[in-house]
Order: structure tokens, then C-alpha cells, then sequence
């Protein structure tokens, strides 16, 4: 089946790793757009572009599958406390003009949503049919986007929560703790947070294979397998460096207060993900060192 990609966000960790992931592909058609190309938040310019996008699609093959992959959000976890309209803009009215418009054309959309709308008080990992219960203003935006994205086009739409996301492309946490080490006799990181690093690239091909999938619309969870947390990670990151991680010290979440508040567990469940037949995204562990070995010039700054 030949698929035709959609791709906003493309200049992020995600997005970049998305088109990297299709960039030889003969099976499909993809296009990125990043910020200058289009405002997510105008209606008009959404719809002009999904139509023009539409068009050029069909008269290459009238048979593609046309999917959406929204992987543009306001992301300022801090900022957004103090910019709730902005976030709210980006993460909840753009997924919903992508979602109507989507429903125009007759394509799909597989919108990319975060932990964050999960209140982080569970001792198990959360199901995608969990109560949710959102902390801070970027979770309040988030789930107000995915909402908006299940209501306006219900049949054709796949909601996909992820946590703890690096990559090669702009700033995360693995590259803070390579600087770090560099700059740093010992490294304080909180132990108290417990979630699933999620390699962006591992994140890219589970998007691709559900874009190219007949799994049921719905809301799904895509992390890399197992957890830890922020103070495991980062011993972890110190031992694919060749440094010691005894350099990294556990602290608490109330060491480090944050405009924000932090989930103190963010470990979302694949079942559903898994019952839909999709591949399971490998380890937490084995991808951060597929990572620095595939990238490790990238995380390494």
C-alpha cells in the first residue's frame, strides 16, 4: 500500500527523525512542514495547505493513503504556566483545524500526546482508558488537544501518548547530561520521577507503522519498553559516555522546584498498542545505546 505523509514539526526530534525514517522509501509520498511553512493556528491556512497538499497526493496516485502526523506542540513545560493561551493554541486549536480538515480531504491523523494529561499519582503503568487529571497547564493543553482531535474526527483518527522523548534533533535531556558531565565533578538528578525514555527514532518508526496500519482509531501509548527514573536515565547516559555514573547523585523532586509541577509517574502501559498488532518499541535501555551508537556524535553536542 503506498502511503502519502504529512509531517508538522518537521524540523523537531521527532519530525526530523520521521522523514529521515522515509527518506528512501519507494512506498511513500511524505512532506515536511516546519513553522515558516505554515501557521498552525490560522484556519484558512491549514485548510489551503491540507487541499494543495491533497491534490498534488492524487495527481501523483489517486490511491495513496493520506495520513497526517502532528508532531508540532508547545512544549515549555515551565512557560506554559505563565503562556496558557500560546499552549493552548499549538496543542489544542491546531490539532483540532488539522482534525477537521483531515475529515475534508479524507485522510487520517495521528496526533502525538504526552504523559502529562495523566495526574502522575499510579502505581502501575496507565492505560490509555485511565481517568485523566492533568497537573500543569502544558498537560490542561495537551489533553484539550487530544479531545478535540477524538471529536472532531472519531473514525480516523489515532491519539498517541509518549513520554520522555530524545533524539539527535535540538535540545533534551540526554544532551543536558552529556554537557553536564563535561562541566561537572558530580551531577544531582531527582529519583523520585519514574517514566519510560523514549528515543525518538524507535518513536518515529511506531508512528510509521501505525500510519501504515488497519488498527482501529483510538488512543494509544508508544514508549520504549521498561522504566526508570531521571536519576537512572542519567547514570545510564553517564555509562554510554565512559564516565562513572557514581558521579550521579539522587535528590528529590522538592530539591528542584519548578514552575511546572512533575508527574512522579509517568510509565504508560502498551497494551493497546500491542493489541492492535503493532511492533513493540525495544527496551529503554538497548535504545539509548543504539542511540549514542547511531548518533552519538548528535547527543554528544
Amino acid at each position: 500500500m503506498s502511503l502519502a505523509l504529512l509531517v508538522t514539526g518537521a524540523g523537531g526530534q521527532l519530525g526530523s527523525d520521521l522523514l529521515e525514517a522515509v527518506r528512501t522509501s519507494r512506498d511513500v509520498f511524505a512532506r515536511g512542514l516546519l513553522r515558516k511553512d505554515l501557521e498552525l493556528t490560522d484556519p484558512a491556512a491549514v485548510q489551503d495547505m491540507l487541499l494543495g497538499w491533497e491534490r498534488i497526493v492524487r495527481a501523483d496516485n489517486p490511491e495513496h493513503r493520506l495520513v497526517v502526523i502532528n508532531a508540532a506542540a508547545y512544549t515549555a513545560v515551565d512557560a506554559a504556566e505563565t503562556d496558557e493561551d500560546m499552549a493552548y493554541a499549538v496543542n489544542a486549536t491546531a490539532p483540532a483545524l488539522l482534525a477537521a480538515s483531515c475529515a475534508r480531504i479524507g485522510a487520517r491523523l495521528v496526533h502525538v500526546s504526552t504523559d502529562y494529561v495523566f495526574p502522575g499519582d499510579a502505581a502501575r503503568p496507565y492505560e490509555v482508558g485511565d481517568p485523566t487529571g492533568p497537573k500543569s497547564a502544558y498537560g490542561r493543553t495537551k489533553l484539550a488537544g487530544e479531545l478535540a482531535v477524538r471529536e472532531i474526527l472519531p473514525d480516523a483518527s489515532h491519539v498517541v501518548r509518549t513520554a520522555w522523548v530524545y533524539g539527535a534533533t535540538g535540545q533534551n535531556f540526554v544532551k543536558t547530561m552529556v554537557r553536564l558531565e563535561k562541566e561537572r565533578e558530580t551531577v544531582s538528578v531527582v529519583d523520585d520521577q519514574r517514566g519510560s525514555p523514549t528515543w525518538s527514532r524507535d518513536l518515529a518508526n511506531g508512528l510509521l507503522a501505525l500510519a501504515g496500519s488497519d488498527a482501529p482509531a483510538g488512543t494509544y501509548h508508544a514508549t520504549n519498553a521498561g522504566d526508570t527514573t531521571w536519576h537512572g536515565f542519567t547514570r545510564a547516559v553517564f555509562e554510554e559516555l565512559g564516565a562513572d555514573p557514581g558521579r550521579v547523585l539522587a535528590t528529590t523532586t522538592d530539591a528542584f522546584p519548578r514552575p511546572a509541577p512533575r508527574p512522579a509517574y509517568s510509565v504508560l502501559s502498551p497494551s493497546a498498542w500491542e493489541q492492535a498488532g503493532l511492533p513493540p518499541l525495544q527496551g529503554w535501555r538497548e535504545a539509548l545505546a543504539e542511540a549514542f551508537s547511531t548518533s552519538g556524535t548528535a547527543l554528544r553536542g
